[in-house]
């Protein structure tokens, strides 16, 4: 499973319904097992982005389709990053020429 950091904002629409946001979490975590993802952490955070979310998924395109299908809702705009273990950026390293 490759490691993957979903960073979020809430549009209008989230900040307007800002009660719900604890519900919406619980429905991405479910979201993201249908996609065969899993949600290890989640946090709302205070700053440029409003929650940041570490995520497994099979590959890239599962967490990009995750990724897409809660922005669809309407409530968050999300950015999606991949995410390199220690072990995984040393075997990185060790490809470079």
């Amino acid at each position: 499973m490759a490691t993957f950091i979903v960073l979020a904002s809430f549009t209008d629409q989230g900040i307007r319904n800002i009660k719900d946001s604890p519900k919406r979490a619980d429905a991405f975590k479910a979201m993201a097992a249908k996609a065969g993802a899993k949600v290890k952490d989640l946090y709302w955070t205070l700053g440029h982005f409003d929650l940041v979310s570490i995520v497994e998924a099979p590959d890239a395109a599962a967490a990009t389709s995750l990724s897409l299908a809660v922005g669809s809702l309407g409530n968050v705009r999300t950015e999606t990053l991949t995410a390199f273990t220690p072990e995984e950026f040393g075997r990185i390293l060790a490809k470079m020429p």
